[in-house]
C-alpha cells in the first residue's frame, strides 16, 4: 500500500488529510508531538479501516523529526506522499511594524527550518525512485500577506517560495511538490472550509499532479 506520511498532524485538518488519503488506499503515519493525541487519532482512524501509526516528534527539534521519518521507513517502507503543516501557537506573532530578527527567527526556524529537516529526509529516496509527492500547507499570508501576521507571514512566503522552487527543480525528476495557501477560517462555518472540504481539495492535487500550487479561499461571514 502507498504511504502517507503527516507532519503536524492534528484532530482537525490532518486528521481529514488522512481520512481522504486513506480513501484513495493510503497507509497512514501521523506526526506530531503529543503521543497521547496521536494514539487516539490512530485508534480513530484504524476504526475506520484506514491503517494507521503513530510517530511521536517535535518539530521544533529538528533531530527528531528526521529520527521519527527514518522509523517510519524502517518500519513501514518508503514515503510516497508527505504532508507538511505543523503550527506552533505558542510563537508570538507580532504586527508588521513591530517585526524585528528577534521575534522573526522562531518562525523561520519553526517553519521554513522545520520544512528543509522534513522534505530533506525524504527527497533523496523519492528521486532515486522517480516518483514521489510532497505537499506543503501554509496561511494564506504566504500569499496574500496580513498586517497583523507580519512575523509568520514571512515565515510562511520563504516556505512557499522554495516549495515552488522544488516544483520547478523537481518536476522533470518525477517527484511531485506543491504548495497549498489557506485564507478561511478552518471549521469556522462557511462550507467550504470545513476540514474534510479543504483535505479532499489537497488530495485532488496530488491525483492531478498539475498545478505547483492552490491558493484555497473561502471567507466567512
Amino acid at each position: 500500500m502507498p504511504l502517507l506520511t503527516i507532519i503536524g498532524a492534528g484532530p482537525g485538518l490532518g486528521l481529514e488529510i488522512a481520512r481522504a488519503f486513506g480513501r484513495r488506499g493510503f497507509d497512514v503515519a501521523l506526526v506530531a508531538r503529543n503521543q497521547t493525541r496521536l494514539d487516539s487519532l490512530v485508534q480513530t482512524l484504524v476504526g475506520e479501516g484506514i491503517a494507521a501509526h503513530a510517530f511521536a516528534a517535535d518539530i521544533s527539534r529538528p533531530g527528531s523529526v528526521t529520527d521519527a521519518l527514518r522509523a517510519i521507513r524502517d518500519t513501514l517502507g518508503p514515503i510516497d506522499v508527505l504532508e507538511f503543516s505543523p503550527a506552533d501557537r505558542s510563537l508570538a506573532t507580532v504586527d508588521v511594524l513591530d517585526v524585528t530578527m528577534e521575534n522573526l527567527q522562531p518562525q523561520i526556524d519553526f517553519y521554513l527550518g522545520g520544512a528543509l529537516e522534513a522534505v530533506g529526509a525524504v527527497l533523496p529516496d523519492m528521486i532515486a525512485a522517480g516518483e514521489g509527492t510532497v505537499l506543503v500547507v501554509t496561511g494564506g499570508g504566504s500569499l496574500n500577506p496580513r498586517p497583523s501576521l507580519g512575523n509568520v507571514n514571512i515565515a510562511a512566503a520563504g516556505l512557499r517560495n522554495w516549495t515552488l522552487n522544488l516544483h520547478n527543480a523537481l518536476q522533470p525528476k518525477g517527484v511531485y511538490v506543491a504548495h497549498m495557501g489557506i485564507t478561511a477560517l478552518i471549521g469556522g462555518g462557511h462550507p467550504d472550509a470545513e476540514p474534510e472540504v479543504i483535505a479532499e481539495a489537497l488530495a485532488r492535487l496530488h491525483d492531478e499532479r498539475r498545478q505547483p500550487e492552490l491558493h484555497y479561499v473561502a471567507y466567512n461571514g
